[in-house]
């Protein structure tokens, strides 16, 4: 591997750093984005309870707070029970955002190693071509020259691409997997609203 390394020429690092950073992000965001851990099985159900035993205290809603992003929009919607029901809905877009917000942390980042890895695979492919150029001389070419300047175009374009094809198809992945628990989180903070105004009535 470190042959490799030292064949492709020091753009090669550049790469090196960016495929590291890919992959504790990639692995952070595997762990931290669960369903499990983003929308609990039972905390609608057990939120509910809550309403309708009216045991409503700041602990309680502290607790729900932290307990997961879910626990985040529905404890603006459980401080908002006796508000009107746009207020209430208002409360839980605000709580919303502000979720969406953290779930879409790190994936800018992802994001642009994918479309930068390739960049940084032609950049090292430049650097290649200008050592195949700089090999040539009135007496012919510099053998040794001409192999490592292949080698370096070659190995920072695969690695480049190694590189960019993996980390995007993740970053699609944790995109699409976002905006689904954004949109699963709002349909049952909604439905708890119509829990609290149906009682109402």
């Amino acid at each position: 591997m470190l042959a490799i390394f030292q064949a492709a020429g020091w753009p090669i690092w550049l790469l090196l750093i960016a495929s590291i950073v890919a992959t504790a992000l990639i692995i952070e965001r595997l762990l931290s984005l669960r369903r499990a851990k983003i929308l609990p099985k039972k905390l609608f159900d057990e939120v509910v309870q809550v309403y309708r035993g009216g045991n409503i205290t700041p602990d309680i809603l502290d607790k729900l707070e932290k307990s997961s992003p879910l626990g985040v929009v529905l404890s603006a919607a459980l401080r908002n029970v006796d508000a009107p029901r746009d207020v209430m809905k208002e409360s839980i877009e605000e709580a919303g955002s502000g979720v969406a917000h953290t779930l879409d942390r790190f994936l800018t980042t992802l994001g642009t190693i994918a479309t930068l890895a390739p960049l940084m695979g032609l950049f090292g492919t430049v650097v290649g071509m200008i050592e195949i150029f700089g090999s040539q001389n009135p007496s012919g070419a510099n053998p040794a020259q001409l192999a490592h300047g292949i080698s370096v175009a070659l190995y920072n374009t695969g690695f480049g691409l190694a590189i960019a094809m993996p980390t995007l198809v993740f970053y699609r992945h944790f995109r699409a997997l976002v905006d689904s628990f954004v949109i699963e989180m709002e349909q049952q903070a909604v439905k708890f609203v119509d829990v609290v105004h149906r009682q109402r009535k």
